[in-house]
């Protein structure tokens, strides 16, 4: 089955929320990432949001559980910033969808050469392939369970709680 990918904007697209002031426009596709990896499953993708997750609200969070439930995917790839990743993660848990799904982002914008983008965006699409039904964050070569993680801004990455 095709994995269904969905873009709520974030780092992992190039967007560099440093200067707020500045209007934003991806300067990276998750699309270019995956062909430049060579990826060969099939997957579909929807671009639902172009949002710092720092703006991502529950309005927002109801939007995409509302894109992923309308799916027919069962494998559901959710690409987002690192700020409210696990908030969103939460949100999702909670309402005990039936589908995998995995979120992902990046901490170092897509766009530089030493981003983590690329390895994160093919770690959980290779992940989503193995887990059972549930929401996961995928991020840096670790799975965490929606209800067992947190963001450590101090060290800038995700930890089992």
């Amino acid at each position: 089955m095709k994995t269904h990918i969905i873009s709520t904007g974030g780092t992992i697209e190039g967007l560099d929320y440093e200067n707020l002031n500045q209007k934003q426009t991806n300067t990276v596709a998750i699309e270019d990432i995956l062909s430049n990896a060579k990826i060969t499953s099939a997957y579909s993708i929807d671009k639902i949001l172009n949002k710092d997750s720092r703006f991502i609200n529950d309005d927002d969070r109801e939007l995409i559980a509302k894109t992923i439930n309308s799916s027919d995917s069962d494998k559901i790839l959710l690409t987002h910033g690192t700020v409210t990743m696990a908030e969103t993660a939460k949100f999702l848990g909670r309402l005990k969808i039936k589908k995998t799904v995995v979120l992902t982002g990046a901490f170092v914008l897509g766009t530089k050469k030493n981003s983590d983008a690329p390895f994160n965006l093919g770690f959980a699409l290779s992940a989503l392939q193995f887990l059972e039904p549930g929401v996961y964050i995928a991020m840096n070569g670790t799975v965490f369970n929606w209800d067992n993680v947190r963001k450590n801004n101090q060290h800038n990455r995700f930890e089992t709680i």
